[in-house]
């Protein structure tokens, strides 16, 4: 159960990255590729049925890790407190902005939460792949798996790198989905910003995979002791290939691409650093694995039930939106 919990984790989080990603993308983007009331209103629109029941992955994700991997849960909050505590706000602002935009017909008003939706889309797609750089990175944890750092530490190179790779696949993704969402002035202009941030994404990819090899002598080992994990690398190049191609149309070819970067950038994440959940740079044998840091077998047996029926619950709701509201998006008289 140890490992099958490692890849619901791992599986939970990539759904959480491309479901939520594209509202992150969207609204990081919001106040460049949208402009005027009309469009900005298209932009949430677009995303508003959608956006809160996305989030519930992540949600989901944080809560099952506190049964299943509990010192996990203890060091990496302790580690990411501040960063942590600055995401929450940020979805806060993020949320606040969505729902307040409409309330008032004033033009400093909606300028306002526009900028308050983007700042805070940008940011959080920002840090989400800075704390994953520091996952794959390294912390530094102690014997007793307490986190010995400070916030700034978290800011290295190899994170701000991870965390730029982040925001540039997001911001792609996001405007994949408004290119299936949205037409005229709007979808072209979500076309070509799709096919400006392809190249800074395909630059981003081969720098980010180059640093993390340079990591450490067993940072591909998992790849080479288990071939058929060569997978999910294959994947993210066969993603950044489908972008290429749909560059200028087939738009739904192209949120495809971009959701299949995504899933295959952190399944190959999650291989890499298998076993561990969270490395010590201080010494390698504080590293805290799917071994040493779980819950009993009954724990993980019980909570994985629970979270497969409630999983199977947001699956449904979520596929029930999605089709309901699938199509091109219709501004209408009220509404964001």
């Amino acid at each position: 159960m140890n490992i099958v919990w490692f890849w619901t984790l791992a599986v939970m989080l990539t759904a959480y990255a491309v479901l939520d990603g594209y509202d992150l993308g969207a609204g990081a983007l919001h106040l460049c590729l949208a402009r005027g009331n009309e469009e900005r209103r298209i932009v949430l629109n677009a995303i508003g049925p959608v956006w809160n029941g996305n989030e519930v992955w992540l949600i989901a994700a944080g809560g099952m890790m506190v049964v299943s991997f509990p010192k996990v849960y203890a060091s990496g909050f302790s580690g990411f407190y501040l960063a942590l505590m600055v995401v929450l706000w940020l979805l806060i602002l993020r949320g606040v902005s969505i729902e307040f935009r409409g309330q008032i017909d004033h033009d400093l008003w909606r300028a306002f939460w526009d900028a308050g939706f983007c700042v805070g889309s940008l940011l959080i797609a920002l840090l989400l792949g800075v704390a994953l750089g520091n996952v794959l990175r390294g912390l530094p944890i102690t014997a007793n798996g307490y986190f010995q750092g400070t916030f700034a530490l978290l800011l290295n190179p190899y994170s701000i790198l991870t965390g730029l790779l982040s925001l540039a696949i997001l911001a792609w993704h996001g405007c994949n989905y408004l290119r299936v969402k949205t037409d005229g002035a709007l979808l072209q202009k979500a076309q070509r910003w799709s096919a400006r941030l392809w190249w800074a994404v395909v630059v981003l990819v081969v720098a980010s995979t180059a640093a993390t090899l340079l990591l450490g002598p067993g940072m591909g080992q998992n790849f080479r002791l288990y071939p058929l994990s060569l997978v999910f690398p294959l994947l993210t190049l066969i993603g950044l290939m489908g972008g290429f191609l749909c560059r200028r149309n087939h738009d739904r070819g192209a949120f495809r691409s971009s959701t299949a970067v995504i899933i295959g950038l952190l399944t190959s994440a999650a291989m890499t650093a298998f076993p561990n959940l969270l490395a010590s740079t201080l010494d390698p044998s504080y590293n805290l694995t799917v071994y040493n840091a779980s819950s009993s077998p009954h724990a993980l047996l019980a909570s994985f039930i629970a979270n497969i029926v409630g999983m199977i619950g947001v699956i449904v709701y979520s596929t029930y939106v999605h089709r309901t509201f699938a199509g091109k998006v219709q501004l209408r008289d009220h509404g964001y």
